[in-house]
């Protein structure tokens, strides 16, 4: 176990209040929570702990709000693990945050920075991101893992235990599983901007946040076992569907009405779901 993570982990054992990792804010369909052995589809506003694991299905995103008030986004397929979150008295938070697949941007507000924290974040296993008030981009994947820093200050400890730290915005630290890393270097803005994309919430794509107050309604189900058959087939498939009244299958919390019609539209004619329209 890298000597970072290892510390951390025994900073967590001495703490004495428990903290919650954080609360999902903004969801992209498909998304699932894996917690105590069980994967469901997540929803937005819901309550993250520690030891929970999260993931993003093709074309899904997540935004999480952490405790000490950065923010946590993940783009499409990524897999992302809560190892340890607590806070200590005198109110330092303290966490272990594992990305084992997918790009991912951890960014602390200005507000945030004050806050005292010891925070990791691992890629894969190969790289360990000691954090500082900073905003970074990253990612883990099957033939390398990285790192962008975007702002701030940042120490990365490489598969040879060797910890380099990246002070300079646009530095970009690379690894493959089988290699010594390599050295350190510089991206263009273009090349970041492309990077970011990848974990932003798309605008219409059938989004749903905390507050969000639109609903797709399916419906013409002929009893309500073909309801409940749509309802499973949904949620297998990482959408927090629910059986409604008079054989309706639901899903709330659409960030608007173009969000609520793209997820209807992008519904209809799969899962059983032959009827789908935007409610509010």
């Amino acid at each position: 176990m890298n000597k970072l993570v290892a510390a951390i982990l025994f900073l967590l054992a001495q703490t004495v209040l428990a903290a919650p990792a954080g609360v999902v804010e903004t969801v992209q369909f498909p998304a699932f929570l894996d917690r105590g052995g069980l994967s469901v589809p997540i929803s937005a506003g819901i309550e993250l702990q520690q030891s929970d694991g999260v993931r993003t299905g093709e074309g899904g995103r997540l935004l999480i709000k952490l405790a000490e008030g950065s923010v946590l986004k993940l783009g499409q397929n990524a897999h992302f693990q809560f190892e340890a979150v607590a806070v200590k008295k005198g109110g330092l938070f303290q966490a272990a945050l594992q990305v084992l697949e997918g790009a991912f941007r951890f960014t602390t507000s200005p507000l945030a920075r004050s806050r005292p924290r010891n925070v990791s974040i691992g890629i894969a296993r190969t790289l360990t991101i000691g954090i500082r008030g900073t905003d970074l981009w990253g990612r883990g994947r099957e033939d390398k893992d990285m790192v962008c820093l975007i702002d701030g200050k940042i120490d990365v400890t490489g598969n040879d235990s060797k910890t380099v730290t990246l002070d300079q915005p646009l530095q970009f630290f690379q690894s493959t599983r089988t290699a010594p890393p390599l050295p350190v270097g510089f991206i263009d803005k273009a090349q970041l901007a492309q990077w970011a994309a990848e974990t932003e919430i798309e605008t219409g794509k059938g989004a749903a946040s905390a507050k969000g107050a639109w609903r797709v309604v399916a419906s013409g189900f002929a009893s309500r076992d073909e309801a409940a058959d749509a309802n499973r087939a949904l949620r297998a498939n990482g959408y927090p569907a629910e059986i409604g009244a008079a054989n309706t299958v639901q899903i709330t919390g659409l960030a608007g009405e173009m969000e609520a019609e793209t997820l209807a539209n992008a519904l209809t004619g799969k899962y059983g779901v032959t009827e789908a329209r935007a409610v509010k």
